[in-house]
């Protein structure tokens, strides 16, 4: 079965060197992006609700850009001036440039990671004595208590906005050759929407170990997995295989 349509489980990319449109234009594929999921903050009463004082920290720890908008949303929201001296642990380059929009970057204490959270905790560590907040989303993975644990530091975890299962029925009669998914959340979304889903020839690509656990829960085949050695992104991925099955005689 040839691909001609894939559905990607995310926003459209803002980059216009953005690999998918490059896999549109050497594949000649239409590629439709449509987020699966969004994010909706809590509000500054809920967060409170979670025994919050923000005036108690001394430290942040940073894991997304969703983190980054919804602390200072809340911080606004409760009219609470991050002082200048507040310290920010980021779990990667990109987050911490994200930080820009709200601090000047070069007159704060900004840690960074390199990319996943075990990498940031040696950073955490020096800081021992820091009061420690975590804004996350209700869907924290498990392994950061588990390793903020282990260090033994002062910290709490709050939930600061939540993950939330996108309106997907106008898709209801849509057919694509390969939906693309990157959360074990995108794929719960499928189902929530569409609870008669029958795969049948549709490929599913999928994004993640955690990801290929939930296909496989609810039955899906997956056709397509990144990242691996070979093919180390999505975009990779799909290249690959739609060489193989468009190419053949």
């Amino acid at each position: 079965m040839k691909v001609k349509t894939i559905l990607v489980s995310q926003p459209e990319p803002k980059i216009e060197n953005s690999p998918y449109f490059e896999l549109i234009e050497k594949q000649k594929v239409k590629i439709d992006f449509r987020p699966f999921i969004h994010v909706e903050g809590v509000s500054g009463k809920d967060v409170r609700a979670q025994k919050v004082d923000l005036t108690k920290y001394t430290a942040i720890i940073l894991t997304s850009r969703n983190s980054v908008d919804h602390y200072f949303r809340i911080a606004e929201e409760l009219r609470f001036k991050v002082p200048d001296s507040m310290k920010y642990f980021c779990l990667s380059e990109a987050v911490a440039y994200y930080l820009q929009k709200y601090v000047v970057y070069r007159k704060r204490k900004i840690y960074v990671g390199k990319r996943t959270f075990s990498e940031l905790v040696p950073l955490i560590k020096k800081y021992k004595n820091e009061k420690f907040l975590l804004p996350s989303s209700d869907k924290l993975k498990p392994e950061v208590p588990e390793l903020l644990n282990e260090l033994k530091v002062d910290w709490k975890e709050a939930t600061f906005y939540k993950t939330v299962i996108s309106d997907l029925s106008d898709l209801r009669d849509v057919y694509y050759d390969i939906l693309v998914f990157f959360s074990p959340s995108g794929i719960q979304s499928l189902f929530e929407n569409f609870p008669d889903f029958k795969q049948k020839d549709t490929r599913i690509a999928v994004f993640g170990n955690t990801t290929v656990k939930a296909a496989a829960e609810q039955g899906l085949r997956v056709d397509i997995q990144a990242p691996t050695p070979e093919t180390p992104s999505m975009t990779m991925a799909l290249e690959k295989y739609i060489k193989e099955v468009n190419n053949k005689k």
